[in-house]
Order: structure tokens, then C-alpha cells, then sequence
């Protein structure tokens, strides 16, 4: 089947932004960063030189033993030599991690609290008493064991670090699990350990020396902090891309393998994380060389130059804004699920703010349909009783009780938290959200197996507890369904606000054109995705930054130190009909 066009996607993968004017300040391969960290210790007038690799979770152990043997220091100390016990760091987290299979507690917990106060004392005591040659200390927390020379940064980002839990790579931190289920493993990753890490890397990473991308362990990349902070500013003063990732699920579809031409071997894919910091990579092209670190980190670092005032006086360092697709496309439906409302997540997990979302349909089947609110004049009690029964009879009748609604191209439906919905299948769905996406109730998954074999856990104690009974049929289609209204329009433009709903913070915009269209960020953070067209530009009226080319399907970030831009047809859709969605925080 042909979704798109006749020929080749032009979906870009691996979008990267340019740093000019850093010559020198990067290197790749081991042999070229050891020659540089060997001319520090050449250098130094010192007898004794303390060198510290400090680590985000997720680094191979691989790394220390290259380092080691490389940079052949006098001394070498691990972090984990001072950290409190497998048994003692498993109790200490498990307030957080609870025997829940899906949820815990943000934890409050910080690197220092790892660390036995007692075997701490005794490796600084230990490393004080060195009076000369290279001391090496590397792993995470490596900054707590003394005062460096010389610090680099080993960084990960929490969508390598997924991938190596499951190929049982990996253990949490402070601990010995690699080998537990990896739905676990993300679990305490997301509760505490990347929590804990995140604090830190804020403390320590602008103090750093150097940051080193180890994701090729054979082929590391290094930068050094000037360089890193130049990367930072050029990438707030100019739309980008983050790198998306693409995953199969148990209901996944067929869709992105053309237009996002992936590997057509595998059976599915179900998600695109195409703008979710947290997890995606961002890359930086230093010469020749792509360096790749964690999107989040722009966000610590950059937040008022990219989230705008406004957004993070409300939001803290954190990307409230979630672009992600979900594909149905010759799959099936996705779970029948709902999200919790702000006071239910702040009091049970921690969050201060919920997973409210919408669906914006890229492209749907002549079947194609979405569950989105409840029936008029259902019984609670009984739709309850029956799902909690389809655990034994795995059965459950989601048409008796949620109203489905047949769907096209270019549809948009929006979802505040509290709402019973799921895409249906043969569905191409742009998921626009708030960003806290661990969180979904899932009443009934169709009685089916995940991607690991096993049954996907059902929430029905948490989710009855958030099911907003009175979003009925009839509300549903008064409130959620194609709320379009023309805000605007000119020559060959015209705007439309298509949600979200006054409950969600988020405000959606697309704008039709065949013409050149104006934007302005108006002090905030704005994320795009081209919905229609096959390519568009996107460029600086004062020539603030370099023209940038968007490809179909393909979701970009606007800080909001940009201010204006505009965006108009170009190459294959020159003078054609296209069209942006565009989501801002009200």
C-alpha cells in the first residue's frame, strides 16, 4: 500500500544542526581524546593530577576499562567502590519504586544519598594520601569522591539507555538487575535513578571540562565545555529537529516504514517519539564530526532562551510539549485507556501537572475510527464491574460502553485527562500531548500479548478513580470533536484554531497556504509538524538564522528567543497546498 507519494520518502532521520567557529575544540576516536587529556597532564606542573569521568547512568563498563588501560593511570577508583550495598540502595529506593508494576513516586533522593557515609570516608581519606601520579575516578557521582584537575562529562540519553535494558546490558542504578524484566528496570529508571541523575548533571556538567558521547564505544566523540556552550546558543536561535526514535508495540502499523522509510523487515512500528526530549537525542555537527547528546540537556541549560518566561516560570526546566505518532495502519486498535487529572497524579505520583492530548489524524483508512468518550446513560458501576470480569473472561465489550466515532485525514480530537479513548485501527495518529507520558490507565487491551510475550498491565483501580463519567456522547461531540474556528487569514494563508480543550493548557493552530505564512514564537515555546506538503521552508525575516528545510510529517521546535519566522511552500510543493499544525502553552 502507498501512503504518500510515488517516490522515495524524504523523511529525515537523522536531522542535525551545524556549529561553526569551535575549530580545535573537538575530537573523535580514543587515540585523539587521550593524546589531548595526556597534553593536560603533561602540562601540569603538579605531581599529583586528579581526573574524573563523571558518568549519567547507562555508560558501558566497557568505557572505564578502555579509559584505564589507555590512559594507564597511577591510581583508579570507581564511584560504586563508596556506594552503599545492593541490599541497602534497593530498601532505600524502594519507597519510590513500590511494588506496583507501572507507577512509583518521583523520589527526592539525591547521588550523595547512594553513597555508604563510612566507605566514602575512607576512599577520600584514601585518595587524599596520594602525593603523586595520574588518579583516575570514574562512574556516576565520581565528582563527590575529591576535587578534579581535569572533569569530563560521559552523557546518555534515556533512549539508549531503554535499549540496553533490554538487551539485559544494564543494571539501575546503584544495583545488580540487569536481568530483571525491562519494564522494571524503566520504571526505577524514570522514578529514581535518572531523577537523581538529572539533579546532579545540573550541578555538575556546566563545571565540566569536557563532554564525551560514548554511544559508539569504539568511536567516542569529545567537545569541549566552550564548544557544548556554543552548540546550546546556536541551537535556541534557530528552528530544529530532535532525533526520533521508532518502536515496535503489539498493535503497530504499517505507515511510518514508507513515509519515514524505515527497516521493511520488521513486522511493525507503533510509535515515533518525534519530539520528546526527554528521550530523543539532539545532533551536533562539528565539522565532519556528529555529536550526540541528550535533547533534555537543552532544556536544563537553555531553558529561558527556549521555553520562553513565561512557560518556564510554569513549568520549571522541563518540555512541556509531547509530538509523537502513533501508527494503526493495517495494525489494530491501541488500549482502551485514561489519564489521570492533575490533582490525582500531583497526590499519588508526585507530578504537578497531567497527561493531557489530542489526536490529529496524518492519514486514515476508509474504516478508520477512534473510541472517545463514553456512552449516553451507561451505568458506572456495571462498565466497571465488566472490565474488572474481563481479566477472567478476557472479554470485555468496549462498543456497549464507548462511543466510537468514524475518522478522516486531517481530523483533530482532543483529550483532556479523565477521558475513556483509543484510536482504532488502520489510524495514522500525530499525538500532541502534554509531556508526563508514563502515565496512562489502561482498562483493556484487547486481550492481547505485549511485544515481550506478556499481558500489559490493566490499571481499572486507578483508572475508575479519574473517569470523568459525564463525558458522554453527546458532550463528547459538542466539546472534543473538530473544534475548528478561522482565527485569521490572508493571501493564500488562513488560520484555524483546532483545540485543545479550555481544561489543557496547550492551544493548537494550522495554517493552510500555498503562500508564504508568518509566524511569531510571542514569547513561548512552539512545536510544529508539517501535515500536509512535501517539503516547506522555514526562514528568518532579519536572517537570524539559516534557512531550514522541513520535509512531510516531519516535527520541529521553535525556541521562543526566534520570535518571528515564516514558512512557505518550497521545492516539490512550491506554490502547493500545505499545511502546519502548531502547539503552544496558553
Amino acid at each position: 500500500m502507498k501512503y504518500l507519494f510515488s517516490e522515495a520518502s524524504n523523511y529525515d532521520k537523522y536531522p542535525f544542526i551545524a556549529v561553526k567557529g569551535v575549530e580545535g575544540e573537538y575530537f573523535v576516536g580514543w587515540t585523539d581524546i587521550l593524546t589531548k587529556l595526556n597534553r593536560h597532564f603533561n602540562a601540569s606542573i603538579a605531581d599529583k593530577i586528579i581526573v574524573v569521568f563523571e558518568c549519567y547512568h547507562g555508560i558501558c563498563e566497557d568505557v572505564a576499562q578502555i579509559i584505564k588501560n589507555s590512559l594507564n593511570p597511577s591510581h583508579f577508583f570507581k564511584s560504586t567502590e563508596a556506594f552503599k550495598s545492593f541490599e541497602e540502595i534497593d530498601r532505600m529506593v524502594y519507597p519510590d519504586v513500590t511494588d506496583d508494576e507501572l507507577f512509583g513516586h518521583l523520589t527526592k533522593l539525591s547521588i550523595e544519598d547512594f553513597f555508604d557515609t563510612q566507605k566514602l570516608t575512607s576512599l577520600q581519606e584514601k585518595i587524599d594520601c596520594i602525593s603523586e601520579g595520574v588518579v583516575l575516578l570514574f562512574g556516576t557521582g565520581a565528582s563527590v569522591l575529591a576535587k578534579a584537575d581535569v572533569t569530563l562529562y560521559l552523557d546518555m540519553p534515556r533512549w539508549e539507555i531503554q535499549q540496553r535494558f533490554r538487551r539485559n546490558k544494564l543494571s539501575n542504578l546503584g544495583t545488580d538487575n540487569s536481568s530483571e524484566r525491562t519494564s522494571l528496570q524503566y520504571k526505577r529508571a524514570f522514578f529514581v535513578d535518572w531523577q537523581v541523575c538529572d539533579a546532579f548533571k545540573k550541578k555538575i556538567m556546566p563545571h565540566c571540562d569536557y563532554i564525551i558521547d560514548t554511544l559508539d564505544v569504539d568511536l567516542p566523540k569529545m567537545i569541549s565545555q566552550s564548544a557544548f556552550r556554543a552548540a546550546l546558543a546556536v541551537a535556541v536561535e534557530r528552528p530544529f529537529r530532535v532525533v526520533p526514535f521508532f518502536d515496535p508495540g503489539p498493535w503497530g502499523g504499517q505507515w511510518m516504514k514508507e513515509v519515514c522509510d524505515l527497516n521493511r523487515d520488521e513486522a511493525n512500528y507503533a510509535w515515533c517519539f518525534d519530539c520528546v526530549p526527554e528521550e530523543n537525542s539532539l545532533l551536533f555537527k562539528f565539522g565532519e564530526m556528529l555529536f550526540e547528546t541528550p535533547a533534555i540537556n537543552l532544556v536544563f541549560f537553555k531553558p529561558e532562551e527556549l521555553l520562553g518566561s513565561a512557560v518556564r516560570k510554569r513549568f520549571g526546566d522541563e518540555f512541556p510539549i509531547r509530538f509523537d505518532f502513533l501508527d494503526t495502519m493495517e495494525g489494530g486498535n491501541l488500549s482502551l485507556q485514561v489519564h489521570p487529572l492533575t490533582e490525582y497524579i500531583k497526590e499519588k505520583f508526585g507530578m504537578h501537572y497531567t497527561q493531557d492530548e489530542s489526536y490529529y489524524l496524518m492519514d486514515a483508512g476508509d474504516d478508520a475510527s477512534v473510541y472517545l468518550g463514553l456512552k449516553n446513560n451507561i451505568r458506572p458501576a456495571e462498565m466497571i464491574e465488566d472490565l474488572r470480569s474481563s481479566k477472567e473472561t478476557n472479554c470485555f465489550d468496549a462498543d456497549k460502553y464507548v462511543e466510537k466515532w468514524k475518522v478522516k485525514k486531517h481530523d483533530h480530537l482532543l483529550i483532556p485527562a479523565g477521558t475513556v479513548h483509543c484510536s482504532g485501527a488502520n489510524a495514522m495518529v500525530l499525538e500532541i500531548s502534554a509531556t508526563p507520558f508514563i502515565f496512562t490507565f489502561k482498562l483493556w487491551d484487547w486481550n492481547r500479548m505485549g511485544v515481550d510475550g506478556r499481558p500489559r498491565p490493566i490499571n481499572i483501580d486507578h483508572g475508575e478513580k479519574v473517569i470523568q463519567w459525564d463525558r458522554s456522547t453527546d458532550w463528547t461531540k459538542m466539546n472534543l470533536l473538530n473544534r475548528f474556528t478561522l482565527v485569521a487569514e490572508g493571501d493564500a494563508w488562513k488560520e484555524e484554531k483546532t483545540g485543545l480543550h479550555e481544561l489543557e493548557f496547550i492551544e493548537t493552530r494550522r495554517h493552510w497556504f500555498s503562500k508564504k505564512v508568518n509566524h511569531h514564537t510571542q514569547g513561548g515555546l512552539n512545536v510544529l509538524n508539517l501535515v500536509e506538503g512535501a517539503e516547506v521552508i522555514v526562514e528568518s525575516e532579519t536572517n537570524a538564522f539559516e534557512p531550514f528545510v522541513l520535509h512531510y510529517a516531519e516535527t520541529f521546535i521553535v525556541p521562543a528567543h526566534v520570535g518571528q519566522y515564516s514558512i512557505r511552500p518550497f521545492g516539490k510543493s512550491e506554490a502547493s497546498l500545505c499545511a502546519t499544525i502548531k502547539a503552544f502553552v496558553r
